[in-house]
């Protein structure tokens, strides 16, 4: 892109949002990454938003959502906005957003019943009416009148202490929480003055407004982010959900309508709202367009929308005044500061992966399945600096996705760089994910690699087997091995030579037969991209787990296409039995069941196939070899590798090169576990 047209990009565009400036038209949507510390949002949670920040965005918004009160347990590792402690840490993330020209929000909300009774204080559930969600599992209690009363003074606290802490504005959650499951008649059943009519059921809303107006006053800004249309035949209508947001405009008392389309209680209908990869982007995109145009007033909106054309179209078309680009962002922080640069080719691109929202539900910090720096700030850098010691010649075995990151990051650094390959192209097990079609967009997390390496001028040898000997004429400085691992047998069981790998299904090499068991000894990925492959071919299936949580690898958003697949084609799902031996009947095979619980046979299955997944096992001959030639024995300093320092071990005087390995050719993880295990080690070569 030109000077002149970036000058003219409707992204860049300033917006002005009240009396605030917004400097161009990208933000951040509220989401929780469970960096809190306490409930607090300390040095790990500053330094995510501030990176995107210092990459250029307009507005971060923070929290997703931080909880006003008490009695709502945090279920996501919520900031306390219910603390007064948390006025200087949130001042300072703001102060240090704010020197970057970026303006800093807050998402505050009580989770009602979407969370737990055994988190936190112990204290019951909330809603306006017992109606259980089915993701968090607990019935609430239905709100008295001095629930009422309270929660509506701890909002206008709260809403105090983020005007304190030098916020420049906040939104209400009203998607899925309590606010708004006092608006959908599928989760408020009250025949007082709370339930019933429209307007009866926006009072516990109304009240809430009042209340943080008399407050924060009549300059502080203040939004909400919205369910406009529960998409739900016991939900909000479309119809309902624009006579809300019109309502709430006509209070003269919100600034921004921050629009969602669909309904959350449970991870089939919350994939519909957040999309994964294979699935609609931008699907609810037009849908705010609507409300924009029907209510006349601002309106942001974010929903799968990842790459730059998609939100350069919802501005330029007047859909949307400030377009949400979250999971994107935590891809790449600096997706502004490179559309400025006219670099949008180097945008690391979001593949949908949504490994990051995934691991919020699940309990855990979010990180990016290809970006290992994102939440990571304090030690890992979103932009690699060059070495400032001597260059050395890196030699890397193996083009998967831990050889191509430490291939990129090492030609970073300024080091000279030959990777090596032994199939014809790069890409390891992501050239396996991608075989299924629905997951075909993870072929960006090699692509934009080897976009990096051609230009960093990385010598690449593909089909090409990496032996001792090569390595050695080479005369490498270091030599990382990253050939990955093959499918394992970590559990061997009698008549395993009859069955086949979920590879050899992937692959093609093996044609999926018509009766099939497969048995999943690893609950990830591999074993249900297997069974979609297997059912998309016609296959009668039965996936056999010994887990008693199926799938446990999984987050519940991925989990969802993999069940619609399998449940449409009448799969059977049988949890909690291994298979413990196979053996020929005729031309069929026999498989026998056992329990781990009565530790006897639990049955016996006659079918045309049996695929067995048990994740795999490290491809570590070239390693092996190299080890006694190397300087350090393939050892790994680990206090330095924690610590981002040099690794300086040397225990052979004879070893001409140092040796490491990394990825699945150590233990067999993840495409997130590589690209980290590669980065962290090479941004200090």
């Amino acid at each position: 892109m030109t000077t002149v047209h970036r000058a003219n990009d409707p992204l860049l565009q300033p917006y002005r949002l009240k009396h605030l400036t917004l400097k161009n038209r990208i933000m951040s949507t509220a989401h929780e990454p469970n960096y809190a510390e306490d409930g607090m949002p300390k040095d790990r949670y500053r330094l995510y938003h501030l990176e995107k920040a210092k990459g250029g965005i307009a507005l971060t918004m923070t929290a997703g959502s931080a909880i006003v009160s008490r009695d709502s347990a945090p279920a996501f590792g919520n900031l306390h906005a219910y603390r007064d402690e948390i006025v200087p840490w949130l001042k300072r993330l703001a102060d240090d957003c704010h020197e970057q020209g970026a303006a800093v929000m807050i998402q505050l909300t009580h989770l009602g019943r979407r969370t737990n009774w055994n988190k936190a204080d112990w204290l019951p559930v909330l809603a306006p009416s017992p109606v259980r969600e089915p993701a968090h599992r607990a019935i609430p209690k239905e709100m008295e009148d001095w629930d009422i009363d309270r929660i509506v003074a701890d909002y206008a606290d709260a809403a105090e202490r983020m005007k304190a802490a030098g916020l420049d504005g906040f939104e209400f959650e009203c998607y899925g929480h309590l606010m708004d499951q006092f608006w959908s008649p599928a989760t408020n059943r009250r025949d007082d003055a709370f339930g019933g009519s429209l307007d009866n059921r926006l009072r516990f809303t109304f009240r809430i407004l009042d209340a943080v107006r008399a407050r924060v006053g009549p300059g502080f800004i203040v939004g909400a982010r919205l369910v406009a249309d529960e998409d739900w035949d016991m939900g909000l209508s479309r119809a309902e959900g624009l006579a809300i947001c019109q309502k709430l405009v006509a209070t003269g008392q919100i600034d921004f309508l921050n629009v969602i389309r669909g309904h959350i209680e449970h991870d089939g209908p919350l994939s519909r709202v957040i999309p994964v990869t294979g699935m609609r982007s931008a699907p609810h995109l037009d849908f705010a367009g609507e409300v924009r145009q029907h209510t006349k007033f601002p309106v942001f909106h974010a929903a799968r929308i990842n790459d730059v054309a998609t939100a350069r179209h919802a501005v330029a078309e007047g859909k949307l005044d400030m377009v949400g680009m979250t999971r994107a962002h935590i891809a790449d922080p600096h997706i502004v500061k490179k559309i400025m640069a006219g670099r949008e080719h180097e945008i690391r691109p979001c593949v949908g992966a949504t490994y990051c929202l995934d691991r919020i539900y699940e309990g855990h910090e979010a990180l990016c399945i290809h970006n290992p720096a994102t939440g990571r700030e304090a030690t890992m850098p979103q932009a690699i600096v060059r070495a400032s010691g001597g260059h050395r010649h890196i030699v890397i075995a193996g083009a998967g996705p831990a050889g191509l990151e430490a291939a990129r990051v090492s030609a970073e650094r300024g080091h000279r760089v030959t990777l090596i390959e032994a199939a014809g192209r790069p890409g390891g097990q992501v050239a396996l994910a991608t075989r299924a079609k629905r997951r075909g967009e993870l072929q960006g997390i090699v692509d934009w690699r080897m976009d990096r390496l051609e230009k960093l001028g990385v010598e690449a040898r593909f089909n090409t087997l990496a032996d001792g000997a090569l390595v050695a004429s080479l005369a490498p400085d270091v030599v990382i091995v990253a050939t990955g691992g093959a499918p394992g047998a970590a559990i061997a069981i009698p008549g395993q030579e009859l069955a086949v790998s979920s590879w050899d299904i992937l692959s093609g090499d093996v044609k999926p037969g018509e009766e099939v068991l497969l048995f999943d000894d690893n609950g990830a990925h591999p074993g249900m991209a297997a069974a979609e492959f297997l059912v998309d071919a016609g296959a009668k299936l039965e996936l056999v787990t010994p887990e008693r949580f199926f799938a446990p690898e999984m987050g519940g958003l991925n989990l969802v296409p993999y069940m619609q697949k399998l449940h449409t084609a009448g799969t059977r799902i049988t949890t909690m039995l291994r298979v413990s031996g196979l053996k020929r009947v005729g031309n069929r095979i026999a498989a026998t069941l056992w329990s781990p619980y009565t530790e006897k046979d639990a049955g016996e299955r006659l079918v045309d196939q049996v695929v067995i997944e048990q994740a795999t096992l490290p491809n570590a001959d070239l390693y092996m070899e190299l080890k006694e030639r190397s300087s350090n024995g393939g050892a790994v300093d680990y206090g330095a590798l924690i610590a981002g320092a040099p690794q300086t071990v040397r225990g052979n005087p004879h070893g001409r090169f140092q040796l490491f390995r990394i990825g699945d050719a150590v233990a067999s993880r993840n495409i997130p576990a590589a690209i980290y295990a590669a980065a962290r080690l090479c941004k200090d070569l």
